[in-house]
């Protein structure tokens, strides 16, 4: 007999908004005549509203695994079993996806068809991670459901103080703006990282992330410890032939607007023939004007990445973005990705000897600084290595001699 549906108000306001809800999906699982996890999404409904009502989450952790992995399994015990017993186990099983986030319809049928026999049939694509993340299955489903989809060849997903699932835009392979093959990069670093997603043994976690330009489609800059970032060092391509037409479709005065002024460093301008003028080197490679005109502008032929290191959300100093580590990387040949993949390890090797417990790499960065970390790498120290941009480019040099003086006056006569 099966299971009646639970009363959930709380719930049910969630559903009320302009926005799809969770809530409703869960429903939709939850009443699926003849599906063997109907009673399963019934009774985690249950316990969810009763979250909602105590204020109060009732999932503990354990200990759960499948053989030859020590991560890639997220335990979740319930500690209201008693209340709600079909859902008093719901764990989660973390798979990596391919890089760029590419998949096939026979693909994604399989992976329901699996987690529809072994699981919750709730799947989240993707987690923050950038794993897939099949969510709700008990403990004696758990070895069964990997097995399939280790045969489809799909691998485990990070979990625990180790190397992260990494994540990467689609870039050369859809994306006009990408000026490094981010997927390729992906499966290189990722390749050379097995043991250490597998196997957790740092002080905390370490991600990777790959944007193919600095849209950065990955959020690389927030969310990863190591991102990196597609840029060029040349001049920006400008098809003037296309400016012109963009003038036309848009009017000039709305160019203006949309393109001209919204230039942060005012690095572009627009003659009284509809052509363009860029002052390359006051570009900071925001991508403003690129994503407007996207036929008439391009990146630079001189392409290649930026790397950058220390990027977290909250944590122990708060959010942090990545910093320059490295300004640019080209990335033309193979032995270019292999010194990429060579520099991740020297990164995570040293991470692995100096960071404290629990401590995220850019807050190891904070703690023994930049200086140190550079030396443990082998990396040269770059003028553009800063933690924030320069808010006034104009420094008066005029009267430094005479500053210089008086200053010195003062700090003999404090002396005396």
């Amino acid at each position: 007999m099966s299971k009646k549906m639970p009363e959930t108000p709380l719930l049910d306001q969630l559903e009320s908004g302009p926005w799809p809800s969770f809530v409703s999906g869960l429903k939709r699982l939850a009443t699926s005549e003849g599906k063997p996890y109907a009673d399963y999404m019934k009774s985690l409904l249950g316990q969810l509203e009763h979250s909602y009502t105590t204020r109060k989450g009732y999932w503990k952790g354990g200990t759960v695994g499948v053989f030859g992995y020590g991560a890639g399994i997220i335990p979740r015990f319930s500690e209201v079993a008693e209340a709600y017993p079909e859902s008093s186990e719901f764990h989660l099983i973390r798979i990596m996806p391919a890089p760029g986030f590419f998949y096939d319809t026979k693909t994604m049928r399989q992976f329901c068809d699996i987690w529809e026999q072994h699981g919750s049939g709730l799947v989240t694509l993707h987690g923050q991670s950038g794993d897939m993340q099949f969510q709700g299955c008990k403990t004696d489903q758990v070895q069964p459901a990997w097995d399939k989809f280790n045969a489809m060849g799909f691998d485990m997903g990070g979990a625990g103080a180790g190397v992260r699932t990494a994540a990467s835009c689609v870039g050369m392979a859809r994306c006009e703006m990408s000026c490094y093959d981010t997927s390729k990069l992906h499966h290189d670093v990722i390749n050379a990282s097995v043991d250490d997603i597998h196997r957790p043994s740092l002080p905390y976690k370490m991600k990777y992330k790959f944007s193919g330009c600095a849209n950065d489609c990955s959020n690389a800059t927030q969310r990863a410890d190591m991102a990196f970032l597609g840029t060029w060092r040349d001049d920006m391509i400008v098809d003037q032939d296309e400016i012109k037409a963009k003038v036309k479709q848009l009017g000039r005065k709305e160019f203006i607007n949309q393109v001209i002024r919204m230039c942060p460093t005012q690095a572009l301008a627009l003659n009284d023939d509809d052509t363009l003028d860029v002052d390359n080197k006051s570009c900071v490679r925001c991508m403003h004007c690129l994503n407007v005109c996207t036929k008439a502008i391009s990146p630079g032929n001189d392409r290649g990445l930026c790397l950058l290191a220390g990027g977290k959300r909250t944590l122990k100093i708060g959010d942090m973005f990545g910093s320059v580590i490295v300004p640019f990387m080209p990335m033309n040949t193979d032995e270019d990705y292999e010194k990429v993949v060579t520099l991740c390890r020297d990164f995570l090797d040293f991470f692995a000897e100096n960071a404290l417990e629990h401590e995220r790499l850019g807050e190891m960065i904070e703690r023994i600084g930049l200086v140190n970390v550079l030396e443990g790498v082998g990396l040269e120290i770059d003028i553009n290595m800063i933690a924030r941009p320069r808010t006034n480019p104009y420094v008066r040099m005029d009267d430094w001699d005479e500053q210089v003086a008086k200053w010195n006056e003062r700090k003999a006569a404090a002396a005396e």
